[in-house]
C-alpha cells in the first residue's frame, strides 16, 4: 500500500513539471478598466504584455519585475495614480496560489507556484509568444537578477 500512495504522491508532485503550456491569451486588464473615458484602451496594452509575463511564469522575481513593467509602462502614459493601483492590484490579486484565470503562470496547470522556467519551458515559451508583445528581458534574464 505504501509503494502505491508514494507513486501517487511523486506523480501528483511532478504532474505540474511535466504538464503542457497553454496558448497565450489576453482579456486585456482583466477587471480593470482598458483605459480612460476619453481613451478607452489607453494601457491596454501595458496589460497584454503583462498578461504574456503572467502566462509564462516563472519564479517570484519574475514576477516582480514583471508588475513593476505594468507599472512603468502606465506611468509612462501620464497615469500616475492608475500605474501605483494596479501594480497594487497586481500584487495582492495575482499570485500563483489563487485558482483564478488570471494568476502568475496561468499558461501552465494550477499548482506551479514560483518554479523558474527551465529551458525546455523557455522554448516552449518562445515558440507560443504572442507576435504582437515584445518579448521583455525580465521572462528570458539569466536566474537571480532581480533589477
Amino acid at each position: 500500500m505504501y509503494k502505491n500512495t508514494w507513486t501517487l504522491v511523486t506523480l501528483l508532485v511532478a504532474l505540474p513539471a511535466m504538464a503542457e503550456l497553454a496558448p497565450f491569451r489576453t482579456d486585456g486588464c482583466s477587471q480593470f478598466p482598458d483605459g480612460t473615458h476619453d481613451q478607452p484602451s489607453l494601457w491596454r496594452d501595458c496589460c497584454v504584455a503583462h498578461d504574456a509575463a503572467y502566462w509564462a511564469g516563472g519564479d517570484w522575481h519574475s514576477r516582480v519585475w514583471a508588475d513593476r513593467q505594468l507599472e512603468q509602462c502606465v506611468l509612462a502614459k501620464n497615469q500616475a495614480l492608475v500605474g501605483n493601483i494596479m501594480f497594487l492590484g497586481v500584487r495582492v490579486g495575482g499570485s500563483p496560489f489563487w485558482p483564478t484565470r488570471f494568476r502568475w503562470g496561468y499558461g501552465w496547470p494550477y499548482g506551479r507556484g514560483y518554479q523558474p522556467l527551465s529551458e525546455a519551458e523557455l522554448r516552449r515559451v518562445n515558440a507560443l509568444w504572442p507576435a504582437r508583445v515584445a518579448r521583455p528581458a525580465y521572462i528570458f534574464r539569466p536566474a537571480g537578477v532581480t533589477e
